[in-house]
C-alpha cells in the first residue's frame, strides 16, 4: 500500500502507536499458552521455555539483519526496472540497525512493532511441532525465518513489488495486508506445515492403516486463557500495524478493534456451533482455535471491513477450521497438535481474500485488480515462501537433526531435554508412603 516515505505522526498520534505496539507481545504470550496447553504435560516446560527462547533468537536475528533487509516503506532499497516500471526487490538497510534513531518516528516505531511480530511469526511452528521438536532446532529454524524468509515477504508487502502492483499495474491498491494475516500468520503456518512435514506425526498417532488416534490436550484452560491474552494483542498488532504499515488515520483504531472483536467473537461461536453439530457438544480446544483463527483473519482488512463485514470474516474463519483440521489430520496425516497450519495459514488466506471481496479497498480500488493483486501476494506465499521455508528447515534437518529420538519422545521433552518435569509434584513416588 504505502510505497512512499513515511509521513510524520503527531505527538498524541505517536504515543498512541508506542501504547498500541506495548500491546504486541500479549498476543505471544497468548500463543505461548495455547500452544502448551494443547501439547502434553510431558512436554509443558519445555513448550514453554522454546517460546521464550525463540522469541529471544527472533528479535535478535532481526535486529542484526532482518530489517537490513525488510526496512520501512520509503526507505533505501535495491531495484530493478521492467517494462519502464520500478520494482522495489529488497531493502538496503545497515546491519544492526546502525543510523537508526530511536525516538517517536515512525520508521522507529516499525522496528519495535516488527521485533515483536517476528517473534510472534516463530512462535507458530512450536505448535505444529509439538512434543518432538528439539530446542536447539527450534532455534535455529528462528534463526532463519527472523533473518531471511520473513525480512523478504515482509518488504515485498510493505513498500516492495507487491506493494507497487496499484500504481505500476493498475491492480487495485496493490497487494493490502495491513495488520500481517499473510505476512505474519500465514508466513508462519506455512512454515509450521514445513515442520510437519520433516518431523513427521508423533509416535502412536496414526496406526499402519492411518488411523489417527486422539492425542488430548492437557490443560485445555491453559489454552483459553492464552485466547485472552492474544485478543489484547491482537488489538495492538492490527491497530499499530494499520497506522503503521498500512496508511490509514489513527482515528481508524476504535474500528480495527470492533473488527477484530467482532470477527474473532463470530469465528469462536461459529466453531462452537459446528463442532456441537458434529460431536454432539462444543469442543473447547477447537473453539480456541476457532478463536484465534478470527483474530488471524481479521488482520488484513480490519481497518477496512465494516462491522458487519468483519462478523461475516471471522464467521467463515470458525467455520474453515473445524473442518481444515480434520482434513490435515485423518485425510492427509499431518499431525498439528495445536491446529497451527489451519488456524494461520488457512485462515489468513482466507483473510487476504476478504480484503478483495468485503472491504473499502476493493469497493473503492475496483474489485477485480483487487482481488488480482490478493491472489498474486497468494500465489507468491505458496509458490515462493513455502518451498523456500521448506528447503531452509530441509537443509537444517540434513545437518542437525530436528526431531528428538524415540526415547525422547516417550519419555517427554521437558526430562528429556530439561532434566525436569513441569510438574514435579505430580509424580507420587514409593518412598512417599514410607513411615519415618
Amino acid at each position: 500500500m504505502t510505497t512512499h516515505p513515511l509521513a510524520s505522526l503527531s505527538d498524541a498520534s505517536a504515543v498512541l502507536c508506542v501504547l498500541l505496539v506495548f500491546m504486541v507481545p500479549m498476543a505471544c504470550i497468548g500463543l505461548a499458552l495455547v500452544n502448551t496447553g494443547l501439547g502434553r504435560s510431558r512436554s509443558a516446560a519445555h513448550a514453554m521455555l522454546s517460546s521464550l527462547c525463540v522469541c529471544s533468537v527472533a528479535a535478535i536475528v532481526y535486529v542484526i539483519i532482518g530489517f537490513s533487509f525488510q526496512g520501512a516503506p520509503g526507505g533505501q532499497a535495491h531495484a530493478f526496472a521492467i517494462g519502464g516500471q520500478t520494482w522495489n526487490w529488497i531493502a538496503a538497510e545497515p546491519f544492526f540497525l546502525r543510523g537508526l534513531r530511536f525516538d517517536f518516528s515512525p520508521v522507529s516505531m516499525i522496528v519495535l512493532l516488527q521485533i515483536f511480530s517476528v517473534g510472534l511469526a516463530s512462535l507458530i511452528p512450536l505448535s505444529s511441532g509439538a512434543d518432538r521438536w528439539r530446542l536447539g532446532a527450534t532455534c535455529i529454524s528462528t534463526a532463519l525465518l527472523a533473518g531471511l524468509t520473513y525480512p523478504l515477504f515482509a518488504h515485498w508487502v510493505w513498500g516492495g513489488w507487491l506493494a507497487q502492483l496499484g500504481p505500476n499495474y493498475g491492480l487495485g491498491s496493490g497487494f493490502v495486508d495491513a495488520g500481517g494475516s499473510g505476512t505474519i500468520q500465514v508466513v508462519g503456518g506455512l512454515t509450521a506445515l514445513s515442520i510437519t512435514w520433516i518431523l513427521g506425526p508423533r509416535s502412536g498417532k496414526y496406526s499402519q492403516s492411518g488411523t489417527s488416534a486422539a492425542i488430548p490436550a492437557y490443560n485445555v484452560v491453559l489454552a483459553l486463557l492464552g485466547c485472552l491474552f492474544a485478543w489484547i494483542g491482537w488489538l495492538g498488532l492490527n491497530s499499530s500495524g494499520a497506522i503503521l504499515l498500512g496508511g490509514v488515520e489513527p482515528s481508524r483504531v476504535i474500528l480495527v478493534a470492533v473488527n477484530t472483536t467482532l470477527s474473532a467473537a463470530a469465528s469462536a461461536l461459529v466453531a462452537a456451533a459446528v463442532t456441537r453439530v458434529r460431536f454432539g457438544g462444543p469442543d473447547a480446544s477447537l473453539v480456541a482455535n476457532g478463536w484465534l483463527a478470527g483474530l488471524v483473519a481479521s488482520s488484513a482488512g480490519a481497518a477496512f471491513l465494516k462491522p458487519a463485514a468483519g462478523i461475516l470474516v471471522g464467521a467463515v474463519a470458525g467455520a474453515l477450521v473445524p473442518f481444515a483440521i480434520d482434513l490435515l489430520e485423518s485425510r492427509l496425516e499431518v499431525d498439528d497438535p495445536g491446529g497451527a497450519i489451519s488456524v494461520h495459514a488457512i485462515a489468513g488466506l482466507w483473510g487476504l481474500c476478504a480484503v478483495a471481496t468485503l472491504s473499502d479497498v476493493g469497493a473503492q480500488s475496483g474489485s477485480r485488480g483487487q482481488w488480482l493483486a490478493q491472489l498474486v501476494g497468494i500465489a507468491t506465499l505458496l509458490g515462493f515462501v513455502l518451498p523456500l521455508t521448506y528447503g531452509l528447515n530441509w537443509l537444517l534437518n540434513r545437518v542437525y537433526h530436528q526431531r528428538v529420538d524415540a526415547e525422547g519422545e516417550w519419555r517427554g521433552l521437558d526430562l528429556h531435554e530439561l532434566g525436569a518435569g513441569a510438574y514435579p509434584e505430580f509424580v507420587v513416588h514409593s518412598d512417599d508412603f514410607i513411615q519415618g
